[in-house]
Order: structure tokens, then sequence, then C-alpha cells
């Protein structure tokens, strides 16, 4: 075999599997196409009460913790600034416009070690459950910067009278 046909056969494999990836992830896109919009920032008449600077890490269906959501702006991992307070929790991920989920949307705030791809020390991820449309998610936030005890009582603040939980 020549060395250009073994480049040409690299190449064509190369392609391949890209056009492989780009299938899989218009799939998994597909998948969530009946998901609401979420609120805009804008659209909301008040501002957090508290803002931490985390790390999102993802958004998983609740009861499918390895399957994330393929949907803007959750779709990928970013810097975000989370905000809460009674009303509800803002998120400011990088790159992305600002959305809210009202706190009648939100279900829980806990501690968690895993998802999909991230293991970290014990409890060191932030998980907020909420209803999106008809799916119940979860999301995953990580601080570098804040005591996560914190944050997870600025949320729970955002719940009303219900009280997280630890997953």
């Amino acid at each position: 075999m020549t060395r250009e046909l073994a480049g040409a056969l690299m190449l064509a494999l190369l392609a391949v599997a890209l056009l492989l990836v780009w299938w899989g992830w218009r799939a998994r896109v597909g998948r969530y196409r009946d998901l609401p919009a979420l609120v805009s920032s804008s659209s909301v008449s008040t501002r957090p009460e508290r803002v931490y600077s985390l790390l999102y890490v993802a958004t998983t269906e609740a009861d499918s913790p390895l399957e994330r959501i393929a949907r803007r702006p959750l779709g990928f991992r970013a810097r975000v600034n989370l905000g809460s307070g009674p009303e509800g929790v803002w998120l400011d991920i990088a790159g992305e416009d600002e959305v809210f989920i009202p706190s009648a949307q939100l279900r829980a705030v806990g501690r968690a070690t895993w998802t999909i791809d991230r293991v970290v020390d014990s409890d060191g991820l932030i998980f907020v459950r909420w209803q999106w449309g008809e799916r119940l998610v979860e999301s995953y936030f990580r601080s570098v910067d804040f005591p996560a005890d914190d944050i997870q009582q600025a949320i729970e603040v955002a719940l009303g009278d219900d009280k997280g939980e630890n997953s």
C-alpha cells in the first residue's frame, strides 16, 4: 500500500467518524424539540438577591442522569452566573442569553458527587431539580469560589417552604 493511498484512507475514515458524530448530536438535539423556550430574564421585572459565579456542568433528565439534554442554552459546559431570589433562579451562561426559571417550576436542590462524565469530591456538585415543559430535569453546577452550602441555601429561598435534598 502506498503512502498516498494510506493517507487517503485515513482521511476518509476521519470524515466518516466526524459525520457520525455530527449525525449523533443532531439526533440528540431532535429528542428535545418538545421542550418550550426558557423565559428570558429581560421579561422578569425583578432581579436576583444573590449572584454566584459557578461552573455549569450539565442538565439531564431526572430519571436518566447519563442523558445530557442538548438544548440551548443548556447544551454545553460553561461559566455561569447563577442568581437566586424568592421569584426563582436566573442563569447567565457565557455566550448565551440570560434565562429565568420561575420558583413554580423548581422542585428541589441538593448535592451530588457525579453526573454524566464529571466526578468530583463528595457532594461537590449542586443540583437543581426543575420542571421543563413535561420533563423533570436536573441542572448541575460546581462551585470553586463559594461554599456550596451558601449556594444551596440561596436556592432553597426560591423553593419557598420546600426543602432541598441530597442525591
